[in-house]
């Protein structure tokens, strides 16, 4: 296993092995990918045969490398994971991640993929939406959304953007909304929780580390399908789908899925947010189910 150890999760981690432990599971705990290596047939991390092993859970979004993603990927081709590499990457890419959900018939913001050199593409698009929203196809956490209001900002933003050798652009219509949303955690189908996170005064990004803060919520039965169809149609095991409501449109849009998303930290624990342990126990059902059946 390797789970984040900020904002509680050391604890976490401490709970999912004793729960496992009560089910005879054996737990090698933080293992870390990026410091393995990969020889002859085998990928060994202190001394250990990672590829011998009845399941890895991978679940650690801010110590994440390039390296590491790439044996992720190598480890998922001889043995069980969670989430599984392909459901991983899918969530880690938003255009993607928008195909896939508007294929399956989940509603998403408006969207459009183009070169770097198709600049008048951006200049209608930006001229129908009126407003925007840039986003990289990777990362987590807001970094790098940019607001694009006009076609001036539009024209300020492209020189920074060739200068990083972006090749393709992602972006989305900006939808109106009252800076809100929900995030829903879904674990193998299951409806976990729900809260709500609002943006800062400053900002229009409900992320937490934007500025964001979160503040209870309940979700209805229309809100809980969605997160569930959009989990799905991802293929993720564990996920947690940001929902927010389209006031022009009239009906709830899915933002993102995340592959990682958080527990509750101690901290949200004491305004109520009290879903950690319903999460580690279905977390803990999916590893004995997955373990069982490769043992079969």
């Amino acid at each position: 296993m390797w789970l984040y150890s900020n904002g509680g999760g050391d604890k976490i981690a401490k709970k999912i092995i004793k729960k496992l432990a009560d089910r005879d599971i054996e737990t090698i705990n933080d293992v870390r990918l990026h410091d393995s290596i990969s020889q002859n047939g085998h990928i060994i991390y202190d001394d250990i045969k990672l590829d011998k092993l009845d399941l890895f859970f991978s679940y650690n979004a801010g110590e994440q490398t390039q390296y590491q993603t790439y044996l992720y990927q190598a480890l998922n081709r001889l043995i069980p994971m969670i989430n599984s590499y392909d459901a991983f990457a899918l969530s880690e890419d938003k255009f993607h991640t928008s195909l896939v959900l508007r294929s399956k018939g989940v509603a998403t913001a408006d969207y459009k993929l183009c070169h770097r050199d198709d600049g008048a593409a951006l200049k209608k698009i930006i001229k129908k939406w009126d407003k925007m929203i840039y986003k990289p196809t990777d990362g987590w956490g807001g970094l790098g959304l940019t607001k694009i209001e006009n076609e001036a900002s539009l024209d300020m933003l492209m020189p920074f953007l060739n200068q990083m050798d972006i090749r393709y652009f992602y972006v989305e219509k900006f939808i109106k909304y009252d800076n809100t949303d929900f995030r829903v955690d879904i674990v193998n189908g299951e409806f976990v929780a729900c809260y709500g996170r609002r943006a800062s005064r400053d900002d229009w990004r409900t992320n937490i580390t934007s500025g964001g803060s979160v503040f209870m919520r309940e979700a209805n039965d229309e809100i809980i399908n969605i997160a569930k169809k959009a989990t799905k149609a991802c293929g993720l095991d564990i996920a947690g789908v940001d929902i927010i409501y389209d006031l022009e449109k009239e009906e709830y849009v899915v933002l993102e899925v995340n592959g990682i998303p958080a527990f509750a930290t101690p901290e949200q624990e004491k305004m109520g947010l009290d879903f950690n342990d319903k999460k580690i126990e279905l977390i803990v059902d999916l590893i004995d189910k997955k373990t069982k059946k490769k043992g079969k």
